[in-house]
């Protein structure tokens, strides 16, 4: 907890909504440390080689704030993933972030961006053998007549959102497990 703005409410997930990706996997390690690394949102750089940067615009007291970031999703030239030839196609956005000390989660509300409108939490429940972590972003759609919905339920939710909610949630279970002495 830091000084400063009272938290954001953003509330529970609003489900139902066209676009839903859900990305999960069990943590090796205990709650807490996934927990603080994965809310240290401003360090994911230095553990994830496709974020590009993280930045907070304002600080809130829970250590959430108005957070800026941008990450590559990568992509493997002919169908390869392991080509040296890659692309790299850069994302940005702006959100909200909310900090949930108990039950323990982080909320984003993206409010800047292609996906402003996105709702975005992460939670962390105690499992046997570590921690299952849970990232689950929920989204009507770009504000584009005809085909928004096709295009988050089609290209972005599973092409991009998964694309780069995945790598983290592993990129950050590595460093967790690293942290934790199960490499």
């Amino acid at each position: 907890m830091t000084n400063g703005p009272a938290p954001f409410r953003l509330g529970p997930l609003p489900l139902g909504r066209p676009m839903e990706t859900v990305d999960e996997r069990l943590v090796r390690a205990p709650a807490r440390v996934i927990f603080e690394i994965a809310s240290n949102v401003e360090q994911w750089p230095a553990h994830l080689q496709h974020y590009r940067y993280v930045r907070f615009r304002e600080r809130r007291s829970d250590g959430g704030g108005i957070v800026e970031m941008s990450a590559n999703r990568p992509f493997g030239m002919i169908g390869n993933p392991d080509s040296p030839l890659r692309l790299n196609w850069p994302t940005w956005w702006l959100s909200e972030m909310a900090v949930v000390q108990s039950p323990s989660s982080i909320r984003f509300r993206h409010i800047g961006g292609i996906t402003t409108g996105m709702d975005v939490e992460w939670s962390f429940t105690p499992a046997p053998g570590g921690t299952h972590v849970r990232i689950m972003h929920v989204w009507d759609g770009p504000r584009l007549p005809l085909i928004g919905i096709w295009a988050a339920m089609y290209v972005i939710g599973p092409v991009f959102v998964h694309g780069i909610a995945s790598r983290t949630l592993d990129g950050l279970a590595a460093v967790a497990e690293r942290e934790a002495g199960n490499q």
